[in-house]
């Protein structure tokens, strides 16, 4: 019998999990006659907040947690209300979501499938969540969506950035605020070729997961489309921290750029490996040796220091955005922190006040209504620019940061600046686009 610790509002409790399996004829909740998982009664709603606070994504996490506090807060009325005044729909008012105080429950994925699912389900039967949220890594969401879509609850994911998170397991209980491996490289690969040419040969180190799988064969593809050659795609543990022994062999590759398909800590290890064995001041082909890192965020350049000067990425949002919702989260944010929000606290704050909206709009907590109510959802105001959530697999459309590391920085979190905002247009894909196809979204699941 395994234990997953969830805390209510700071208190801690440890319940014991039965096995892997989900028995949905266990589910106790307190209105199950209202005919789906978790009715919640007149005065309070809880949610789940399942985010990684060990493991090798444990800096997002932290920072996930940080944001969802803070849409808790603005969903109860508190603080200056952050993102709820710029919000286009404007049916949030601060008095919870239809009148009831916004509670949660809070675990630990540990940046593990298994735990993470674990997890869920003590929010979902022991605590009665009505909404599980989080993730920072795409096998966690992945796995977690399946499980929330058997139980009958909405999963509104945080950081996922898998293709198969809406492609190939995508799920009627599941949305995605966060942009994906494809649009990353659809906004990347035209600044590569305008930055170091289209003859070029890549080296990749590639996450051994969902994730990095399909962030990989999304940047190859858009890149050898524009006349780049790939070298080698070598699969590395999630669990690994020292990558040298996967460095050295680029040395006598050929290779003239190295692309790390990596995230969070590992991205942070192994660009720092690649900056220790020299690349970064190697001339290969005749060309400077030149390090691409697809998915970018502000926590992985701290991290990484001046490693990340000059290199090239992409990114979700960016604290130094300007339109009046961001300026917004960030004021919100830095306020109640001391310090600006990462992508990953952008996406799961907007992922809250989605669900809360949608609730509010369809004046139920059925999750049949609110997937009703967030399918083709057009909105502006949370960041981004107009954003979209797409019918066909709950993926949301918006623009795409493509950004660098500052040569210059002028503090521990000016570390990023953006080259170039790539429109909407440029990053969209067909329902049926080959790197998405394999799965079926299915019909929506209220549970009890």
């Amino acid at each position: 019998m395994s234990k997953t610790n969830l805390t209510r509002r700071g208190v801690l409790q440890t319940g014991a999990v039965a096995g892997a399996g989900l028995a949905l004829p266990t589910y106790l909740s307190a209105a199950s006659h209202s005919g789906f998982t978790n009715a919640p009664g007149d005065s309070s709603v809880t949610l789940g907040f399942n985010v990684p606070q060990t493991g090798p994504y444990a800096d997002e996490g932290a920072d996930e947690l940080r944001a969802y506090e803070l849409a808790v807060e603005h969903l109860n009325g508190g603080g200056d209300g952050g993102m709820l005044p710029t919000f286009s729909s404007q049916a949030l008012d601060g008095t919870g979501i239809l009148g009831r105080k916004v509670e949660y429950v809070t675990g630990d994925t540990q940046t593990k499938s298994d735990a993470a699912r674990a997890s869920a389900k003590a929010m979902i039967e022991k605590e009665g969540a009505i909404m599980i949220t989080g993730g920072s890594s795409s096998g966690v969401a992945v796995a977690v969506q399946g499980l929330c879509q058997e139980a009958g609850v909405i999963f509104m994911s945080g950081l996922t950035h898998s293709n198969d998170t809406t492609g190939k397991d995508k799920k009627a209980n599941g949305f995605r605020h966060f942009f994906n491996a494809y649009m990353s490289a659809a906004a990347l690969a035209p600044v590569l070729s305008k930055m170091y040419g289209n003859d070029r040969k890549a080296y990749h180190l590639t996450a051994d997961y969902t994730w990095g799988w399909t962030q990989q064969e999304s940047i190859a593809a858009a890149t050898e489309a524009m006349g780049w050659e790939t070298v080698n795609n070598v699969l590395t543990p999630l669990a690994a921290t020292d990558f040298s022994s996967y460095i050295a062999p680029v040395l006598n590759s050929g290779a003239d750029v190295l692309v790390l398909n990596h995230y969070g800590g590992n991205m942070v290890n192994s660009l720092t490996n690649a900056v220790q064995f020299g690349l970064r001041d190697k001339q290969v082909n005749g060309k400077n040796f030149e390090i691409v890192v697809p998915l970018y965020s502000r926590l992985m350049a701290r991290g990484a220091g001046e490693n990340v000067k000059g290199i090239f990425g992409s990114t979700n949002w960016h604290w130094s955005l300007q339109d009046d919702a961001s300026k917004a989260f960030v004021k919100s944010f830095g306020t109640k922190y001391g310090f600006p929000p990462s992508q990953a606290a952008h996406t799961c704050y907007v992922q809250t006040l989605l669900y809360a909206d949608a609730v509010t709009r369809a004046g139920s907590f059925n999750p049949c209504a609110v997937v009703e109510a967030l399918e083709g959802f057009e909105f502006d105001g949370l960041g981004n620019g107009p954003t979209l959530y797409r019918a066909d697999d709950h993926q949301c459309f918006k623009d795409v940061l493509v950004v660098k590391g500052k040569d210059n920085p002028t503090s521990e979190f000016d570390l990023l600046e953006i080259v170039e905002i790539t429109p909407r247009a440029q990053v969209e894909y067909a329902p049926d686009h080959p790197m998405f196809a394999g799965g079926q979204l299915g019909s929506c699941n209220p549970g009890a």
